[in-house]
């Protein structure tokens, strides 16, 4: 304190109060948005996932039955049809994705999809391959939630789980 009585601090000027009031909001505005951008990455691998999960993980789906794998081109296989359960029929041709089909001549359990020829496969292999656009977006916030809200934590979390998730789905394909 000095002999005057005042404690000799400066106050700042209005242009620089201004100034760091600004810093702080943008601070905040960015913080917003990559919180806002790692949740829309959630979502979408949330959403599009659930679009093949749904078949793969509900007991009560219509036609559940075994495909037997006839052939195969660059994106899908196809085979016969044969229902297990529920109110489904045979059929000549289901058609079912490439990457979760087993060799050609094996049978994988599945379910057809309502009103078309699509088979999405079930169990735990077909459950996990279900969810891998989920996995993809875990990878893809991690980096968001590291690089953009520097949660370093969260993000090995974020990014382990989506690595994991993928991983499960690979080896039980």
């Amino acid at each position: 304190m000095s002999r005057t009585g005042t404690t000799g601090t400066k106050k700042r000027s209005r242009t620089r109060r201004a100034g760091e009031s600004a810093f702080g909001l943008l601070l905040v505005l960015k913080n917003t948005l990559m919180a806002l951008l790692a949740l829309l990455l959630l979502v979408a691998g949330a959403w599009t996932s659930w679009n093949t999960a749904q078949y793969a993980m509900l007991v009560q789906a219509k036609e559940r039955g075994t495909l037997t794998v006839a052939g195969c081109d660059d994106d899908r296989c196809w085979g016969p049809y044969v229902p297990t359960g529920g109110d489904g029929q045979r059929r000549a041709k289901v058609v079912l994705a490439e990457t979760a089909a087993p060799e050609k001549g094996r049978r994988v359990e599945v379910t057809v999809e309502p009103d078309t020829d699509r088979a999405v496969r079930t169990g735990p292999g077909g459950i996990l391959y279900a969810w891998v656009p989920l996995g993809g977006a875990l990878l893809l916030a991690s980096l968001v939630v590291a690089g953009g809200l520097r949660m370093r934590r969260t993000a090995w979390g974020v990014g382990l789980s989506g690595v994991a998730l993928l991983v499960a789905a690979f080896f039980t394909l």
